[in-house]
């Protein structure tokens, strides 16, 4: 189920960064890109790698939100170990 929502997750924001990516270069030249006044100084290549993992990390960050409200709560608090092995003490 992890991977599957791995997917959930890696795709939707894949596709997105792609999208992203177009349309902020489609506007902006990498060249142009400052820092503190100063030229980047990075190749266009590396401008654009860069955005496209950041935009991606953007992405996912987002679409894992939306994966984990659209659980249940029994899906999120079920972390594999019982009650008495987590040190829970039960009410008497």
């Amino acid at each position: 189920m992890r991977k599957q929502k791995l997917m959930w997750v890696a795709w939707p924001a894949f596709l997105t960064a792609c999208g992203l990516e177009l349309l902020v270069f489609a506007l902006i030249d990498p060249q142009d890109l400052h820092w503190s006044g100063q030229p980047l100084g990075w190749s266009r290549q590396a401008v654009y790698t860069a955005a496209f993992f950041a935009f991606w990390g953007i992405c996912m960050v987002s679409s894992m939100l939306t994966v984990m409200l659209s659980s249940s709560s029994a899906e999120l608090n079920q972390s594999g170990l019982s009650r008495d092995s987590r040190g829970d003490v039960s009410p008497p």
